[in-house]
């Protein structure tokens, strides 16, 4: 299978909505080449003691979909994030979060992507940037990773 193949990226987002972390917050996806957005509701669940969506939501959207930006790239092997920056610019309380991954370069080793998260207004909340690099754990069934020939 090639990283333009269809198949890959829904096997991805099986994988994404298969992971136990993601139990609870709902999210939904959707990857394509280099590409990926993410959406999940801004609950009271998610909120600091100060009355807004606590940080650690923003980086995990971020996270998530700069990953399934540079996922969308290797058909064999999972990649891992192995550094991530994130700038929080504004908080939320309520509405969709919505946060946009793209790829901005595939290396033999490294993988690079950013990602944007807003709100349902369209406003920036935070911005993040990541590199990403091929572990030696093969997609497959046991990560819920299934594709059909």
């Amino acid at each position: 299978m090639n990283p333009t193949d269809p198949k890959h990226y829904k096997a991805l987002e099986d994988m994404y909505l298969g992971a136990p972390c993601n139990e609870l917050l709902k999210p939904s996806i959707t990857i394509g080449r280099g590409h990926c957005e993410i959406e999940m509701a801004a609950r009271p669940s998610m909120f600091h003691a100060g009355g807004a969506v606590h940080g650690s939501y923003y980086f995990k959207m971020l996270d998530d979909a700069a990953f399934f930006a540079a996922a969308s790239m290797d058909t064999e092997q999972f990649v891992v994030t192995s550094s991530f920056d994130l700038h929080l610019m504004r908080p939320v309380v309520a509405g969709t979060l919505k946060a946009v991954g793209t790829l901005r370069k595939a290396g033999k080793a490294l993988i690079i992507a950013e990602a944007v998260l807003f709100g349902e207004d369209g406003k920036e909340l935070a911005s993040g940037s990541g590199t990403f690099a091929r572990s030696p754990i093969k997609l497959g069934p046991d990560l819920g990773y299934h594709h059909s020939s």
